[in-house]
Order: structure tokens, then sequence, then C-alpha cells
């Protein structure tokens, strides 16, 4: 198995794991999110699909924003989507961040989008 699809799959566990995320193919099988509260917190795509593999999510924070678009193939996400914070960041090229900061990038995703309680719930869970 290929890195870029284990670093794929560690992401989407980890979402997954969050309090109250669901999986949803909103466009067909090639456009996997994770959703939590009705919001997506991280587009992932799909290991079988057509485009190379790739982790989008909302960063607010600067620095964290600033640290993403420096990795290799990043841009903001389309749609005009970048504008709101939303980073794509591919997975395959040499340089790409590894599942341990793509998973903190997808944590930080989350708490922009999800209830305060559910934060707290998560918060609770780690403590």
């Amino acid at each position: 198995m290929a890195k870029d699809v284990r670093t794929w799959e560690r992401v989407r566990a980890f979402a997954l794991g969050l309090p109250g995320a669901v999986q949803e193919f909103p466009w067909g099988p090639e456009d996997r999110v994770v959703k939590v509260n009705k919001k997506i917190f991280v587009f992932l795509g799909d290991v079988a699909g057509e485009r190379p593999l790739s982790v989008t999510v909302k960063l607010k924070d600067e620095d964290v924003h600033g640290h993403a678009m420096t990795m290799p193939g990043a841009e903001p996400a389309g749609y005009g989507l970048g504008r709101s914070g939303w980073v794509s960041v591919p997975l395959a090229p040499a340089g790409a961040p590894s599942a341990a900061v793509l998973c903190e990038w997808v944590e930080e995703s989350y708490r922009t989008v999800a209830p305060k309680s559910l934060v707290k719930e998560w918060d609770a869970g780690r403590g």
C-alpha cells in the first residue's frame, strides 16, 4: 500500500473518531467529506478516485494556515473556499505533511465548525 494511501486512511480514521463526525458523499463516490453538525470540516476525496489524494481543511489560525501553505503543492481550496481559510494539501509529493500533522489540521478545522459542546466532549476525552 502506498504511503499516501496509508496517510489518507489514518487521517480519515482520525476525523471519523471526533465526536459527532459523520462521513458523507454529497457529490458522488469520489467526493468523500466528513461533517459535524451538518457542516463539512474535511474534504477527503477517495482513494479509488481519478484525482490525486489530498486533504482539504479550514485553517483560521494564521500561523497554522501559513504553515500548511508551505507544503509542496498546497493551494487555497477551489470554488472560492480558499478566501475563507480552506487549504488543499496533496499527499503524494515528497515533503508532504505527515499523518500526525494532517490530523492536527483536521482537529483545527473541526474546532472551527463543531458546536462548542462537542469540542468540550473531545477535550474531556483526551484529558
